[in-house]
């Protein structure tokens, strides 16, 4: 096998080498079935055992209450942008969303077609560099929901509390920190996450809800776009994307050998704390996020001077340093540090840092 880079991307990301190289064993032969999970009906004996142990193996990892459902679902975070307001605002027909990013906007975009879309608060004027202070007064009671982005991706952020919304359900994209801190599930009516950053290849997503929100859709939605339909169907109405269901629960499996989400999460405070200590002290680096606000999973940064930021990343690439450019939108560079990531990654690339500063003060 080639020299494995580290791969910054912000997703498709890094998937844990111990998990692609078990798959890799399995991929012409899933444990005597003479087939590969590729190959295998999602009707059979074998892969209902692979989803419902994923399904439990999840629910554990992240001690989802009984009272719960988690989906393994297809179209990415974007289709739930438009599947949690055709399921959801039914009683009033309002939500409040808090845009923190261009995925939260994208979300009250779309959630502007079935309702009223109130946006309660934005950091937008700061080019989203803070998470707002919200208290549950902030909130319509009215609300049929309220929508948060945890994590944002692009612009390196994080909530740094789950804000109080009352009775309104709290509902929140959790693509890019999934499994990567503890999170309450208990205070979100609904999560949802595209796999493809901390979880397994593109294609599939994770949804967890609530009893109490399922059963809302109106008459005419189409069956796919019901979560009901959805949960009766044990996520596979339809032919669920089985590769990658089957890589998430072996994703999952690995983090129970080693700890679990608590000791994943000490390990990413680690890891960022590593990166943004040494970017506070550097001579040309700058963080823009504020620093109570900073994301554990994707530490964005910069020099200032653009053709110097092209040249970092041009020059990373080169020493095995993989997609660390940042979001157009942004500019400068993007470290996303996903689960995946070792600490050893984190420590090559601060390594460079050092140097390429040293070589250009």
């Amino acid at each position: 096998m080639g020299k494995r880079v580290y791969n910054f991307s912000a997703g498709p990301s890094m998937l844990p080498l111990d998990v692609l190289q078990k798959v890799a064993e399995r991929i012409t032969d899933y444990e005597g079935t003479g087939m590969s999970v590729m190959e295998m009906s999602h009707r059979s004996k074998a892969f209902d055992k692979i989803i419902g142990d994923a399904e439990s193996n999840l629910r554990t990892l992240m001690n989802v209450p009984d009272n719960y459902h988690i989906l393994f679902l297809q179209g990415g975070a974007t289709l739930q942008f438009s599947m949690v307001p055709i399921n959801l605002m039914n009683r009033n027909h309002k939500a409040d969303f808090v845009v923190t990013g261009s995925f939260a906007g994208k979300a009250a975009e779309e959630g502007a077609k079935f309702g009223a879309a109130r946006i309660v608060a934005s950091s937008k004027e700061s080019n989203f560099t803070y998470i707002p202070k919200l208290t549950v007064s902030d909130f319509d009671p009215e609300a049929d929901y309220v929508h948060i982005t945890y994590n944002n991706t692009i612009y390196g952020t994080r909530w740094p509390y789950i804000p109080d919304t009352g009775v309104v359900p709290l509902v929140a994209d959790v693509s890019s920190c999934i499994l990567s801190e503890e999170i309450d599930v208990s205070k979100f009516g609904l999560l949802y996450a595209g796999a493809q950053k901390n979880i397994a290849p593109s294609g599939l997503t994770v949804v967890i809800i609530r009893d109490d929100l399922v059963g809302n859709a109106p008459k005419n939605v189409p069956l796919y776009l019901d979560y009901e339909v959805q949960i009766k169907g044990r996520s596979m109405y339809n032919t669920p994307p089985t590769w990658s269901i089957y890589v998430a629960g072996e994703v999952f499996k690995l983090l129970l050998r080693d700890g679990g989400v608590p000791e994943k999460e000490k390990v990413n405070r680690r890891k960022a704390k590593k990166l943004y200590d040494y970017i506070d002290a550097s001579r040309i680096y700058t963080a823009p996020a504020a620093a109570e606000d900073r994301s554990f999973m994707n530490a964005v940064f910069g020099t200032g001077n653009a053709d110097l930021d092209e040249k970092f990343v041009a020059k990373a690439q080169g020493e095995g340093l993989i997609d660390i450019g940042g979001h157009r939108s942004v500019g400068g560079m993007r470290a996303s540090i996903y689960n995946a990531m070792p600490e050893e990654g984190v420590d090559a690339l601060i390594a460079f840092m050092r140097q390429f500063e040293d070589e250009n003060i």
